[in-house]
């Protein structure tokens, strides 16, 4: 309501002579005004209130822009034929992590050059799986939450366990055993590199594992051999023995979730369990024990049910009696690209050591005959 209206000396002399506005068309006047700038502020409030929101909103949808993970594509019924990689894919679906997944073949192609590559908000690049877990950790995806103390250490033992015994014998296995390397490892990266990356790379990660062995074991001059050969899987197969005490007969290592062990376990085992390697010692050890061929088997169904799935309807390639080679996809282009390789080595080679030079001495030397029959006819006219 309007405060009541008092005449004072001023407002006497304004509305002298009645050319001003009378009181009583005034006063009616009061409450309409108020309600109608009341109005306007309130609309003027919600209006800055909704810029605010809608600012907040899109910040909000940047900061919630999942980060990019790059690993290597799968194969044998698993999501990537990586153990690092498998090791962060599992960490992230116990944790719940947003991730936007990109699976390819080729490690040029991700932001380090390696892989597993995680691409962050911050535009950072992480790519060890370690660091890759402490980031998601801080944001706020923590599959070992509700670990107790104990049992937060019990599973640092464990995964130092795992590399001290376990690792080595998994190098030595996919990349170092003769056998295991050209028929199943080099193979497999070969037939899915890109061109030219599959004639070269997988010799230098093959060197890579070789130098990664080497300082694990701390032997500088270390070689393959059956000594260290026996003894890499002996210490693997009691690390296996230990895991599966821990897991006896639960679903996981710590009761009914997973946590950062059961990652790290799932992304070693797995690929011993399901690849298919010509010298399967490390496998078959691993076959013998039940309660870890159903965790990782548990693992797959529950997760990664698509993988599974695609493993199950793959069916068996025919081999046939042509060779171990004969089956290779797209044999024909790569037998003609790689003699393009040859042939363009071999020509650089002639280059390069001289021996255009020394063919052109050929041609001269060829090209002596016609002086040689010259001289000779010259001598016939001086005897005639």
């Amino acid at each position: 309501m309007c405060a009541p209206y008092q005449r004072t000396a001023w407002t006497e002399a304004r509305y002298a002579g009645g050319g001003g506005l009378s009181l009583s068309r005034l006063s009616p006047l009061c409450p309409l005004l108020l309600f109608c700038i009341s109005l306007l502020l309130s609309l003027s409030a919600l209006l800055s209130l909704l810029l605010s929101l809608l600012r907040l909103s899109q910040f909000g949808l940047k900061m919630a822009a999942p980060d990019e993970l790059f690993c290597w594509e799968g194969d044998w019924g698993l999501p990537s034929v990586s153990t690092d990689c498998l090791v962060v894919l599992a960490y992230a679906q116990f944790a719940g992590a947003p991730l936007k997944l990109q699976k390819i073949s080729n490690p040029w192609r991700s932001p380090s050059g390696s892989l597993p590559a995680l691409w962050t908000n911050q535009k950072e690049t992480l790519s060890r799986p370690s660091d890759i877990i402490i980031h998601l950790r801080k944001q706020k995806y923590n599959a070992d939450y509700d670990l107790s103390a104990k049992e937060g250490a019990d599973s640092l033992a464990f995964i130092s366990l795992m590399e001290e015994k376990l690792i080595p014998a998994l190098i030595y296995t996919f990349w170092i055993e003769p056998k295991n390397y050209v028929d199943a490892t080099r193979r497999w990266y070969a037939e899915h590199m890109p061109f030219p990356l599959n004639f070269f790379l997988p010799g230098r990660m093959q060197r890579q594992q070789l130098e990664k062995l080497r300082l694990l074991r701390g032997d500088e001059s270390l070689e393959a051999g059956e000594e260290l050969e026996k003894e890499l899987y002996r210490d693997a197969a009691e690390c296996m023995n230990l895991l599966s005490q821990r897991l006896g007969s639960q679903k996981f290592f710590f009761g009914d979730s997973p946590s950062s062990l059961d990652a790290y376990v799932f992304g070693h085992l797995a690929p011993i369990l399901k690849s298919k390697l010509p010298n399967g010692k490390l496998q078959q050890h691993l076959k013998s024990l039940d309660n870890l061929n159903n965790f990782c088997a548990n693992i797959l169904l529950l997760y990664f049910p698509r993988d599974g799935r695609e493993s199950s309807n793959q069916k068996p390639p025919s081999q046939p009696e042509g060779g171990d080679f004969d089956h290779v996809p797209n044999k024909r282009r790569k037998q003609f690209l790689s003699a393009l390789v040859a042939l363009g080595a071999m020509l650089s080679y002639a280059f390069l050591t001289g021996m255009v030079s020394i063919q052109h001495v050929q041609h001269e030397a060829l090209e002596e005959p016609p002086d040689l029959q010259t001289i000779g006819s010259h001598e016939e006219e001086g005897d005639g």
